[in-house]
């Protein structure tokens, strides 16, 4: 398989299951529009370290590589959130699990 393959199927399989975890961080009360930031910021911290993970430090000198890496992560989490999880209602659940509940809401 060639490198930019590799490099985009990489991302991919990062991007694919990234959007549970940023669930795990984002609320419920949050904008839409701030949610999207979150998910965009965690999508491109994720592509370096899919990079650096894949090929070592040394890989950031291989530009075309390393931006396939992260827009691949980008585009995959993007796309399994609006296909996958949100539709089957876990990603949703998943953020309403992780958020504090204060007193008045426990009860």
């Amino acid at each position: 398989m060639s490198a930019t393959l590799e490099a985009l199927s990489t991302g991919g399989q990062v991007g694919a299951v990234l959007p549970l975890l940023t669930a795990v961080v984002q609320r419920p009360a949050w904008s839409a529009r701030y949610k999207k930031v979150v998910a965009v910021v965690a999508a491109l911290v994720a592509g370096v370290v899919a990079v650096a993970a894949d090929g070592g430090w040394d890989q950031f000198q291989h530009g075309k590589l390393t931006t396939v890496t992260i827009l691949g992560v980008l585009a995959a989490s993007q796309t399994s959130y609006d296909l996958v999880w949100k539709p089957s209602k876990l990603a949703p659940m998943i953020e309403s699990l992780t958020t504090k509940k204060s007193p008045q809401q426990a009860e």
